[in-house]
């Protein structure tokens, strides 16, 4: 297979555990056995995120189960977060293969996870499906972007994969506990509620992104005033 030229993107992470994430994530690089290496972690986060979406299916039958969602997640965070760190820090980087595996396995990882969680009881499946959708939606806004303006934004208002984890275990904990609210007088489950609200969330940001990216892309490819 014949390689054209290839420009990596130009990553950006302005979510508001950045600073403290890529700290810890430098220290763990540093700290991290030799026989370790970056394919060893893409598969512990992918296997991880296929975990929880099971204990996510499982907790059905055994709410108990949402606590080793939660660990699920943490792995996940482990693996998915220091691959990349790690391959920078032995300078064995390998942009192609790892733009390309990390987020095909990130699709496949949010599908599992979504999955269990309408198969769980706790969301119900419409709505698990709109968010599964608008969420590879903002996925693909960010390809797009990484490819045409070279810069690939990890997150979005201050919001980024780690947040969204940590949001994720602290609703599993009290789910546990408190798996119905009320609203206007009716009872709802928690995270159609919580499901609801991210659709809507992850919705502003596609069409706000959208229309930034075509703008910008727009200036840079300014036609010529006139007929051709």
């Amino acid at each position: 297979m014949k390689l054209t030229s290839f420009s990596n993107a130009r990553r950006e992470q302005t979510s508001v555990l950045a600073p403290l994430e890529q700290a810890t994530l430098i220290g763990l690089a540093k700290r991290m056995p030799a026989w370790i290496n970056s394919d060893h972690l893409t598969m512990l986060g992918f296997v991880a995120m296929f975990l929880a979406g099971v204990c996510y299916a499982a907790s059905r039958w055994n709410p108990r189960m949402l606590l080793l969602v939660n660990v699920c997640l943490a792995l996940n965070w482990f693996g998915d977060s220091l691959d990349g760190t790690l391959a920078r820090y032995r300078n064995r980087q390998r942009p192609r293969y790892g733009f390309y595996v990390d987020h095909i396995i990130d699709t496949f990882g949010t599908l599992f996870l979504i999955t269990g969680l309408a198969i769980s009881g706790y969301m119900s499946e419409r709505v698990a499906a709109f968010m599964l959708v608008v969420f590879l939606m903002l996925a693909i806004n960010s390809y797009l972007a990484a490819h045409t303006l070279g810069i690939f934004k990890i997150s979005h208002w201050k919001f980024g994969p780690t947040e969204i984890r940590l949001v994720l275990c602290i609703g599993n904990i009290y789910l546990l506990f408190h798996p119905f609210t009320h609203l206007f007088h009716r009872e709802y489950l928690l995270f159609d509620v919580g499901g609801v609200v991210s659709i809507a969330g992850m919705s502003l940001m596609l069409v706000v992104s959208s229309i930034q990216n075509t703008y910008n892309l727009y200036k840079l490819e300014r036609l010529p005033s006139g007929r051709s």
